[in-house]
């Protein structure tokens, strides 16, 4: 079995900032791609930041405000959240590309989601 577990989130003022972090446990063979999602109300849930074993990239919204981050020995994945605003708030979810041991192929997890709400 493979898990994504998200921690972090919380009520933040604007202009403040949070750091989210994924673990992914597990019989992992290799983690491929690294993710952060989020969904606010009544919206689509969305790609915020992604990373990969060379690259990084990011939704234009949080662009110079947010920091994808990986560490790959112990299979966890951060997001750095700096100068939030209000229309920050969403629920956040981890998601990553996995291949399994004793598995030829690779597979997509998402997290249970952690809820950021930024509010004065």
């Amino acid at each position: 079995q493979v898990q994504l577990v998200e921690s972090g989130g919380g009520l933040v003022q604007p202009g403040g900032s949070l750091r989210l972090s994924c673990a992914a446990s597990g019989s992992i063979v290799r983690i491929y791609v690294m993710a952060w999602y989020r969904q606010a109300p009544e919206k689509q849930r969305e790609l915020v930041a992604a990373i990969t074993s060379g690259s990084t990239n990011y939704a234009d919204s949080v662009k110079d405000r947010f920091t994808i981050s990986r560490d790959n020995a112990k299979n966890t994945v951060s997001l750095q959240m700096n100068s939030l605003k209000p229309e920050d708030t969403a629920v956040y979810y981890c998601n990553a590309e996995i291949q399994q041991t004793g598995q030829l192929y690779r597979k997509r997890y998402w997290g249970q989601g952690t809820q950021v709400t930024v509010s004065s």
